[in-house]
């Protein structure tokens, strides 16, 4: 089959960059290793092989891929930290800006697959920015900073995502226009990307705005919403960070 699929499309596997893995949630068998031959060589087996920078798992848990994440965060983390110490002192602008390109880019890479980002180290991030400390809510952070909340993000990532595959051409086109049930899924105790890209595809709202415009009407409605304080000084969420010049 897969042979058939190359010629098709008029591809070439590079065997010596190709493994097999096995994806399943039986413990019985998470020692078993599969014997995959193509074109008369036996591909090498892998349990946790990497694909696009992301590091799978036999069932799709992405704890290993999260372990390294958090590694790297913390490295630019404490990058972050000199940054905005007295011997460099960078304003809030910088540390904002630093903190998009370093930290938020990479926790939110590939993050419609796991659907769930990394808090702590998230929240870590806007406290140097901000100035805050520990005691301050979470939930006033994003706000201080002037950056969206992660999981508004991570939904916008899902639905722009969720649009492209919406195409016929789509890889996931099929996927994601066939109906989702929860007693179907082959992970039950997993996040799967379907659902999520399915319910916020079926609004109507979200197929005639960009995402970026939808994404400020949801932030404005979830400070609407919002019982903070903050409110008592803002009307409207700030789109800058607040935090020491």
């Amino acid at each position: 089959m897969l042979g058939e699929y190359l010629q098709t499309w008029k591809l070439k596997l590079i065997t010596t960059k190709t493994v097999s893995v096995a994806i399943h949630l039986d413990k019985k068998e998470a020692e078993q290793e599969l014997k995959v031959n193509f074109n008369n060589k036996t591909l090498p087996f892998c349990s946790e092989p990497k694909y696009l920078g992301v590091t799978l798992d036999r069932s799709i848990t992405c704890h290993r891929r999260l372990e390294s994440l958090r590694k790297k965060l913390t490295s630019r983390i404490a990058l972050l930290r000199r940054l905005s110490g007295f011997a460099l002192g960078a304003g809030a602008l910088t540390l904002r800006i630093a903190t998009l390109a370093l930290v938020h880019s990479t926790a939110e890479y590939c993050a419609p697959v796991w659907c769930r980002l990394i808090n702590p180290a998230i929240n870590d991030t806007l406290q140097i920015v901000t100035g805050c400390l520990r005691p301050t809510p979470a939930d006033n952070l994003p706000i201080l900073a002037g950056i969206q909340p992660v999981e508004l993000r991570r939904n916008g990532a899902t639905l722009s995502l969720a649009r492209r595959a919406m195409e016929p051409g789509h890889l996931l086109h099929s996927a994601l226009t066939r109906p989702s049930s929860a007693d179907a899924r082959r992970l039950k105790s997993r996040y799967p990307f379907v659902p999520a890209a399915q319910q916020l595809i079926s609004s109507s709202e979200n197929n005639k705005i960009r995402v970026a415009i939808w994404a400020d009407h949801q932030y404005n409605a979830e400070w609407t919403n919002n019982p903070t304080r903050l409110r008592i000084h803002w009307s409207d969420p700030p789109k800058e960070s607040l935090g020491p010049a």
